[in-house]
């Protein structure tokens, strides 16, 4: 089969990246809107119930390279199989807790899984898509990626809390997710045959981390993944307590917080197009960059009645930093190394992730709000232009790669 032909490009491979997409980030994004409930149960001060929420970021970061290198052993399919396993069975496990070590630990399992998935995506797409169509399948299955954050902030206080009464039941409403997107993994998703594995030949499977360990282009990447993830799970951990702090409800504020996650999905689904069309991928990352700066400032000023419009302009500025860090992170390696490159990326970006929600939470124990938190965001966005601006220009190095390999299948 011809994979540069995008109409024949499995339906399978389209879907289950999508699905799982959706269903890998609904556990970490429906802790937010009840946070306050997880602190009082719990008795916690905020700092120790963000990491209820960033905790598995560092199960990811840990969990990336490795993935990353079995993937390009064994093939995506199964490494990804695995973590979905894993991703489904902490999720599971979150519902059965009954105090924050136990929480924190099956919380750390899920985000284990989590590491194991996240990196493979762009590995699936590499190897089934060419590199002039990756990036407009990369902007179908990152929908499933905001889909499901939006879904989890604007309904778990008033659906699913309303429903089960506990957040044992909303841990357990929200694991059906994964669970169900891990089965039809393994039910669907299969490895393309001109995929070549380095299984066996450790020699090989070294060189291709020494190479990727020395390519600079790729740790410039993954310092403005790691500012850009700093940001944004700082932003959307704490948008719910924000809101309340402003008068909203929790029913309200976990709907505005959502405002961020919906403004994002149109945005990967024209942004690669247009990005392809000009040629051009660096003002899809510097651009946004200086949006998230303004809106952390204005954040700090509006009231109530005007906070959807920050959450508005972040939700633009995110979705076109992030669906261009899945396109460029194959563009800056060979596609034998995207499963390590990959693991490399979200490492860095997962440390930042994990480190942001946690100083907001120091902050707001301290203080007593987040305008200091927001300070410190604008500040991590100015950083963030600066390094994206010292990056190469990828796109116009697939310019002449648009006629692919016929292979068979």
């Amino acid at each position: 089969m011809n994979h540069g032909d995008s109409l024949r490009i499995p339906w399978a491979i389209i879907v289950g990246a999508t699905l799982m997409a959706f269903a890998m980030w609904t556990p970490m994004f429906c802790v937010p809107p009840i946070e306050h409930i997880l602190k009082e149960e719990l008795s916690l001060t905020h700092a120790q119930t963000s990491l209820l929420y960033s905790g598995p970021m560092l199960a990811i970061a840990a969990a990336s390279i490795p993935a990353g290198l079995l993937t390009d052993r064994i093939g995506v399919r199964k490494a990804a199989g695995i973590g979905a396993i894993i991703l489904a069975v902490g999720s599971v496990l979150r519902a059965t807790a009954t105090d924050s070590g136990s929480l924190l630990a099956f919380s750390v399992i899920y985000g284990i899984g989590l590491g194991w998935v996240f990196p493979n995506l762009p590995k699936l797409v590499s190897l089934w898509a060419p590199k002039h169509r990756v990036g407009n399948i990369t902007s179908i299955y990152t929908v499933g990626i905001y889909c499901g954050p939006a879904l989890a902030l604007a309904m778990t206080v008033p659906v699913m809390l309303a429903i089960t009464g506990t957040y044992q039941g909303v841990f357990l409403i929200w694991s059906i997710p994964p669970t169900a997107a891990a089965v039809m993994w393994w039910i669907f998703v299969r490895e393309p045959q001109q995929h070549e594995l380095i299984q066996g030949n450790s020699n090989n499977g070294n060189t291709q981390l020494r190479t990727v360990f020395k390519n600079k282009n790729l740790w410039l990447l993954s310092v403005v993944a790691l500012l850009h993830f700093f940001f944004f799970y700082t932003w959307a951990g704490w948008a719910p307590t924000l809101l309340m702090l402003k008068g909203a409800s929790a029913s309200l504020a976990g709907f505005i917080a959502s405002i961020t996650i919906w403004a994002s999905i149109p945005i990967v689904f024209f942004m690669p197009k247009l990005s392809s069309k000009i040629g051009l991928r660096k003002p899809f990352l510097w651009g946004p960059a200086i949006g998230l700066v303004v809106a952390s400032l204005l954040a700090i000023n509006v009231g109530l009645s005007f906070s959807w419009l920050p959450m508005l302009m972040v939700g633009f500025a995110d979705a076109a930093l992030f669906v261009t860090l899945l396109i460029m992170i194959v563009e800056v390696v060979d596609t034998k190394q995207v499963g390590i490159a990959s693991g490399v990326l979200w490492t860095l970006g997962h440390v930042g992730g994990f480190i942001g929600p946690l100083v907001g939470g120091h902050i707001l124990d301290d203080t007593g709000d987040l305008r200091l938190s927001l300070i410190i965001l604008a500040i991590i966005s100015a950083a963030l232009v600066g390094i994206a601006l010292r990056l190469p220009e990828t796109a116009k190095h697939t310019e002449n790669k648009n006629i692919p390999k016929p292979v068979q299948s």
